[in-house]
């Protein structure tokens, strides 16, 4: 019997999570990815001035990734990411106090009560305040299964959501803030509260370890794209970098898929196989499909290129700090209130592979457009008014990393995000953006990469 060919286009984590689901399924699997390396939006690259591998943005996991960490484990790499029994973060104040929310191994959502309630990173009415959401959290907690419509008002923000919910200026400053923001990549006061409360309740699961949090021990090329390549080549299919992929169509039908080897000019050949699954960031859509029948133009595609091209993107900026010593007191430190809201020593994830600090500053639409040198000087402002560590040490080098479209946009009024089946009979998509009721996180890219390869598996009758 004639072993299946499914061609999946993109190479992040929903690309590789529907390839190695697939070719764990024994289906012949080709990987095309445009970049020279694996990793998408959540990739590495070397710095040139230090050698080090510097990750494009630090990616954080948490313990409600169940759809993450099942791919890390198919492909061997579940143990290179550092996960806390239970949520415990560090947090410096506009004041330098430093605090620290340690929550106990109780169950959710008292666990999160109980931290907060034992918290003085906040004061006595600020920590009482958390109490008037266990009603809400535990509805969330059910709510991953069911509609939040009854939770959600239409068009409510999260700003609103935390404020009809009785939270305390202090403790949105302080946690509900910064948790929205590293989540959701969005202002609190822009963003739609549905995704919020949708990971609140994931963050409520079976255990306390849900609401943990997760740093990856190696550069992401490292912890997921070359594992993924070696489990995808063992069964049998095949990986290709600097391969930029257009998907031919003549209606409802695939033609074909061009591939062009960007290293070299002019050679366009095609790729035929029973499937095709395209794993590309939302805002290369509009770009990749060719209706022959229609002078070009998306065909069937066009209702999902058209929601594609309206869907606004938000940044996310990071700035990379080499100091000739030590400076931050654990391994990550959240920096509520500030342009840049976390910072994490690589040296402590990383070892000795790495010695810079990275701040991370999401929803960065305000900082997007300034300088390196003035983004450099605000980093080290932000990190030495917050640590006096900071002001004792030597700053070496700088780098800043942007990323203009690091996530969609979760602000009320997006167009509707697509399912995973489309008009296109044998065509399915993947990425963080497909209707997965989750924001633009690495769990609902593996989350989507896994039901792209459910629904090819069931289009080639595999079950």
């Amino acid at each position: 019997m004639k072993t299946p060919h499914v061609i999946v286009i993109g190479g992040g984590f929903a690309g590789l999570s529907a390839a190695v689901a697939l070719a764990s399924s024994g289906v012949q699997v080709d990987v095309l990815e445009a970049r020279g390396e694996l990793g998408g939006r959540a990739s590495s690259f070397r710095d040139r001035g230090t050698g080090e591998w510097v990750d494009n943005g630090q990616h954080v996991l948490m313990g409600c990734y169940h759809e993450t960490f099942a791919f890390l484990r198919a492909i061997g790499a579940e143990r290179d990411v550092n996960l806390q029994h239970a949520l415990e973060v560090t947090f410096v104040d506009a004041q330098q106090q430093l605090s620290v929310l340690r929550c106990p191994a109780w169950r959710p959502p008292l666990n999160l009560a109980g931290g907060v309630v034992r918290w003085d990173g906040v004061g006595w009415r600020a920590r009482l305040s958390a109490l008037r959401l266990g009603r809400a959290l535990r509805r969330a907690r059910a709510g991953t299964a069911r509609p939040l419509d009854d939770l959600v008002r239409p068009g409510e923000s999260v700003a609103q959501w935390l404020a009809r919910h009785g939270q305390h200026g202090e403790l949105c400053t302080m946690l509900w803030e910064p948790l929205a923001l590293a989540a959701l990549n969005e202002d609190p006061a822009r963003a739609s509260a549905l995704p919020f409360v949708r990971v609140l309740g994931r963050m409520m699961g079976a255990s306390a370890r849900d609401a943990a949090l997760g740093i990856p021990a190696k550069p992401l090329v490292a912890l997921y794209g070359e594992p993924a390549r070696r489990r995808v080549e063992a069964a049998g299919g095949r990986i290709r970098t600097h391969n930029l992929a257009r998907v031919r169509l003549a209606g409802d039908r695939i033609v074909g898929v061009e591939v062009r080897d960007v290293r070299r000019p002019g050679h366009r050949p095609y790729v035929e196989g029973d499937a095709v699954i395209v794993s590309v960031p939302w805002f290369d859509l509009p770009r990749l499909f060719i209706d022959e029948t229609q002078n070009g133009g998306p065909g069937a595609m066009a209702a999902v290129c058209h929601a594609a091209a309206e869907t606004a993107a938000s940044p996310i900026v990071s700035v990379n700090l080499w100091f000739d010593r030590e400076v931050l007191p654990c391994a990550f430190v959240g920096l509520p209130g500030r342009a840049l809201q976390w910072a994490f020593d690589k040296r402590a994830v990383l070892g000795e592979n790495a010695s810079h600090v990275t701040l991370v500053g999401s929803g960065a639409s305000a900082t997007l457009r300034q300088s390196n040198d003035t983004l450099a000087a605000l980093a080290i402002e932000e990190l030495g008014a917050a640590l006096p560590s900071v002001r004792r040490a030597s700053l070496r080098r700088t780098l800043v990393v942007r990323e203009p479209r690091a996530t969609f946009s979760v602000a009320p009024g997006q167009p509707a995000r697509p399912a995973t089946t489309t008009a296109v009979p044998n065509l399915v998509l993947a990425g963080d953006w497909v209707d997965t009721g989750l924001p633009g996180t690495i769990e609902g890219a593996c989350l989507s990469g896994r039901w792209a390869a459910e629904a090819v598996r069931r289009l080639l009758g595999m079950g």
